[in-house]
């Protein structure tokens, strides 16, 4: 049968997208879109894959890194022309070769495997893969003979009445046998209004050969989608957010309202989870089994392990253990690492952290470069002072600890196992275990003074 190849078309600049960012570089659901194509190609395991880049290529480059092979297209004279850059590369190679637009992140590995079947299967020269649309308007229609087999594409500007009322469009997306191909990309011309070379040329070129042409029809006309501008990306960021909801749903996460939660490629969720209105995770993130997420919470590139319930909060590059609470109104930031059993409350933030099993943070809390022990308990308004205006400094609470309401904790400072911090206190050096420290300034009451005080105020 020969290898599979892949070569994705992204050298289009993409003008329309009115953005510095080069087109295929756009992310739709936390990945940009050369990347799902890519994906795709390894999903079907090509065996090589080729990237014909131009505007932009370094960005591309700097991407994909050495998942693929890149020719470039110095000038943008067609699609026939980017095809035919990679043909140093390609042209002496045995198989079927997809070709694939750069700017299709729908594109499923299941359309690309069924039409690759029906190819070798019918021993096509070509296969084109096709969509049915109820308004087929702009697109160039696939027509076919009597025997069901591709005829010609034309183009919208080209069609006769009885081919306009044509509604099966060409998406754009080919498999070629390979040798045939760049074969008949050495005939095609640019004799043409925009002096471009077209790859459907390679298709009446074919045709005219003897050769059986082949469309597969997509059962889902997402796939076809082509992004071009602002709009259709909006458009396939929709679509995919929906397939990537359906995906989890089915296996076994329950989702409140999918068109309010926001899910990112790549993300694994286990069964019985709940997903609350508001709700986004995003890549490289893992959720175990059985957690209530939301509403309103953002997991970004974090680990939360069973039972967890989140409400309200983020939670950025860091990792929870089991059956953790977390908001409302909390904030975890990069590097924390959150035991068992832990409470991390209303308008707390963790930074760089470590908190042992069972350990409370309940509110209105900073606990930033700290080091906390197992059962430990910090109350409301603590601080870690971690800071000293050029380097940042580590707090160590050991198991046990009982830290006081309204306590600053001047880093760097231990407060050992079982010790006991007064509610108030300022503790700039180590306590020792089962230790207790109080640090604060003498309470003096002067009766009677308050009503000075007024009269003073109304007299001046």
């Amino acid at each position: 049968m020969g290898k599979k190849i892949g070569i994705v078309l992204a050298a289009g600049q993409g003008k329309r997208m009115k953005s510095k960012l080069y087109k295929v570089l756009h992310p739709v659901c936390g990945k940009p879109m050369v990347g799902h194509v890519v994906d795709m190609l390894e999903a079907v395991e090509a065996d090589r894959s080729v990237v014909v880049v131009g505007h932009g290529a370094e960005a591309v480059r700097s991407y994909l890194d050495e998942r693929v092979e890149y020719v470039m297209q110095e000038q943008q004279l067609g699609t026939g022309h980017a095809v035919l850059q990679a043909s140093e590369l390609l042209a002496q190679e045995e198989g079927v070769t997809f070709v694939v637009c750069g700017d299709t992140p729908l594109i499923r590995a299941d359309s690309l495997e069924a039409m690759h079947r029906l190819h070798v299967e019918s021993g096509a020269a070509a296969t084109i893969m096709s969509a049915v649309l109820d308004q087929p308007q702009g697109y160039g229609r696939i027509v076919r003979d009597q025997h069901d087999l591709v005829q010609k594409i034309v183009e919208q500007k080209d069609c006769s009445e009885e081919e306009a009322a044509i509604q099966e469009i060409n998406t754009g997306t080919y498999c070629f046998d390979n040798r045939k191909l760049f074969e008949a990309l050495e005939q095609v011309t640019n004799d043409n209004a925009q002096q471009e070379y077209y790859l459907t040329d390679v298709i009446s070129i074919l045709q005219s050969q003897g050769e059986t042409i082949q469309a597969y029809v997509l059962d889902d006309i997402r796939d076809s989608i082509g992004v071009n501008d602002r709009v259709a990306l909006s458009q396939a960021e929709q679509w995919m957010r929906q397939r990537i909801c359906e995906t989890h749903m089915r296996n076994g996460v329950t989702i409140q309202d999918p068109s309010s939660v926001y899910i990112e490629t790549g993300v694994e969720i286990g069964m019985d989870t709940q997903l609350l209105p508001g709700t986004i995770i995003k890549a490289g993130s893992k959720i175990g089994e059985q957690c209530v997420l939301g509403p309103n919470t953002e997991i970004d590139q974090s680990v939360v392990g069973d039972g967890c319930v989140i409400k309200q909060s983020v939670i950025t590059e860091s990792s929870l253990g089991h059956q953790v609470q977390v908001g409302p109104f909390a904030y975890i930031r990069p590097g924390s690492t959150i035991g068992n059993n832990v409470k991390i409350g209303d308008f707390v933030e963790i930074k760089k952290s470590v908190i042992g099993d069972g350990s409370k943070v309940p509110h209105l809390s900073y606990v930033g470069d700290a080091e906390v022990g197992s059962g430990v308990n910090i109350g409301c308004g603590t601080i870690t002072a971690n800071y000293d205006g050029m380097n940042k400094h580590v707090t160590r609470i050991e198991d046990g600890a009982f830290i006081g309401s309204n306590s600053n904790l001047i880093a760097p400072v231990t407060v050992g196992k079982n010790a006991y911090v007064v509610a108030g206190s300022t503790i700039t050096h180590n306590i020792d275990e089962n230790g207790l420290a109080i640090a604060r300034a003498r309470q003096t009451t002067k009766p009677g003074y308050a009503e000075k005080l007024r009269q003073r105020k109304q007299k001046s």
